[in-house]
């Protein structure tokens, strides 16, 4: 069996997890202290965001230099000192490749915009007058995906920020650039790797306007993508490690292949399909109330689909573009607890690899800034400014920002009641939600019924119970939107899982008979009885039988 069948992967958003140097930003060294705390969880891999140099215009995914280490968060030396502290305690780093685009500073990109051919080849050129872009395909941080410069008379392509180029894939001395930089983190010690947008590598043979759409039908999934990957792996000899690919509006075909072991491509694919059950007509930015029944039909859809093709999902609910699940989907204020542990039992349960983000094991909130100054992630301050233009004013602007920003998962990691939360003893970076007073590890860790030590429950319970990690899944009370319910199987054993979503008791439509099951967990005290007739509000439910 995969060892990923049975483990869990906390990640960690650096800038924002522990400071060890009280300059309000975290670090390395802030990690490697909190190595013991991150073992407790029962956790078998870290993955880290990008701490490699770079300009920060987007957090560390726009890359200078994938050999050196960003002197914000430290040196080579902290980090083969974290990976080798890591191991001491059995847990392996996952470190996250940027490989569609490199920031427009690294040594590549600037030979590039000298004039050096072999260097522009390393990206995506094209010939075209100032005024008139190749294609009308637009930045997913906002504007035209095109930058014009002038020295060269050509544009260059960059789906995200403007100094974010996207590489050429269609080169294969790219590509061996790109193996030689996994060669050289494998030879650190490094036992995973995470690769951003992976499936945005491969581009189309020929760029059109996209009479449809931003032009992300042409390239998402793209023509040789399940070829690069296949190459990347077997030249690197990474297919016995676990790897994850971050997949942008991909298809549920395409996860598949790349994760179905036979394929030889990745362990696994998050996909973000879930997330975008409150996106209104399909946008980010304009607000709606969460659809459970999508949300029930696109698990129940991956979740069989990917059983039945031999792929492999990763789990997740929060990372660091997203925002906070409990401020999302459950309810942050009166039901904080119980709703952060329902929505933890949701998907720890599931038929996949479970990821926890840095804070959500503590039920971390949104902070809900009130002006746009809190605000640092670049996408956030565009958008402001887009919806403002669009007749948003500025406070129906905020309030969508108050949802939807990335920086509501990026506010630091709450470890105590002390001066900014335990994460530094200087002004963090980014303004620190008022919550910390009663929200913090600290608290959590002498709370036998707080969400943390729910959260290492549900670790357990994967690694003990063979059902978790491999059995097949059957969902259940699929007329009532907001049940969410489901049934595993294997080798005899069968565990139920029921959960409510809302903050109504709910009354399922058919009692579920508890005979031969027993209680492994919940998020209220309830005494075993014959049958299950009703959940409280956002209650969680757990039995085995077997």
């Amino acid at each position: 069996m995969e060892n990923f069948k049975k483990s869990v992967i906390y990640q960690i958003y650096p800038k924002s997890f522990c400071d060890s140097n009280g300059d309000g930003i975290g670090d390395i060294r802030g990690i490697i202290q909190k190595l013991d705390y991150i073992k407790s969880l029962g956790v078998d891999y870290i993955w880290s965001t990008p701490f490699f140099a770079s300009p920060m215009n987007d957090n560390g995914y726009d890359v200078e230099d994938y050999r050196k280490i960003h002197p914000a968060f430290g040196t080579m030396e902290d980090t083969e000192e974290l990976i080798a502290e890591a191991g001491k305690r059995g847990m392996g780093i996952m470190m996250d490749m940027v490989f569609n685009h490199t920031s427009t500073r690294h040594e590549w990109f600037q030979k590039a915009l000298s004039g050096e051919k072999d260097y522009m080849d390393y990206y995506i050129f094209k010939e075209g007058t100032p005024r008139e872009p190749p294609t009308n395909w637009q930045s997913k941080f906002g504007g035209s995906a095109w930058e014009y410069v002038p020295s060269l008379q050509k544009w260059y392509l960059h789906l995200f920020d403007v100094t974010q180029a996207d590489l050429n894939w269609e080169n294969p001395r790219v590509r061996e650039e790109l193996k030689d930089i996994i060669r050289f983190w494998k030879e650190k010690g490094v036992k995973g790797f995470r690769f951003d947008v992976v499936n945005l590598i491969s581009k189309p043979e020929i760029f059109e306007d996209d009479a449809q759409g931003d032009g992300r039908r042409f390239y998402s999934d793209g023509p040789r993508v399940h070829e690069y990957l296949k190459e990347l792996t077997a030249d690197t000899g990474i297919g016995h490690m676990v790897t994850v690919g971050e997949m942008s509006s991909t298809s549920l075909e395409h996860c598949i292949r790349y994760s179905n072991p036979k394929e030889k491509e990745l362990s696994m694919c998050f996909n973000f399909h879930h997330l975008k059950v409150d996106y209104k007509d399909g946008e980010k930015w304009e607000l709606s109330k969460p659809d459970y029944r999508k949300l029930k039909e696109l698990f129940e859809t991956w979740q069989c689909e990917m059983e039945q093709g031999n792929g492999w999902n990763a789990l997740f609910w929060c990372n660091h573009d997203q925002p906070r699940i409990v401020s999302r989907l459950g309810d942050d204020k009166k039901y904080w607890k119980a709703s952060a542990k329902m929505l933890a039992a949701c998907i720890h349960m599931l038929r996949g690899t479970p990821y926890i983000y840095q804070g959500e094991e503590l039920g971390m909130t949104n902070p809900g800034y009130g002006n746009i100054h809190s605000y640092r992630d670049v996408e956030s301050i565009n958008y402001f400014h887009i919806l403002l233009k669009k007749g948003k004013s500025e406070e129906e602007a905020l309030k969508i920002l108050g949802q939807r920003s990335r920086d509501n998962g990026r506010t630091p990691m709450q470890w105590d009641f002390g001066a900014y939360a335990g994460f530094s003893t200087h002004e963090p970076w980014i303004t620190i939600p008022e919550n910390y007073s009663y929200l913090n590890a600290k608290a959590e860790e002498e709370d036998m019924d707080s969400i943390l030590h729910y959260y290492r429950k549900l670790v357990a319970l994967r690694k003990q119970y063979e059902v978790i990690q491999e059995g097949s899944v059957e969902f259940l009370y699929r007329e009532q939107p907001e049940i969410f319910a489901y049934r595993r199987r294997f080798k005899g054993q069968e565990l139920l899982v029921l959960n409510n979503f809302t903050e109504s008791q709910v009354d399922l439509q058919e009692p579920f008979a508890l005979t031969g099951y027993r209680h492994l967990l919940g998020n209220y005290p309830r005494q075993e009885k014959m049958e299950i007739k009703s959940l409280r509000p956002y209650e969680s439910l757990i039995f085995l039988k077997g």
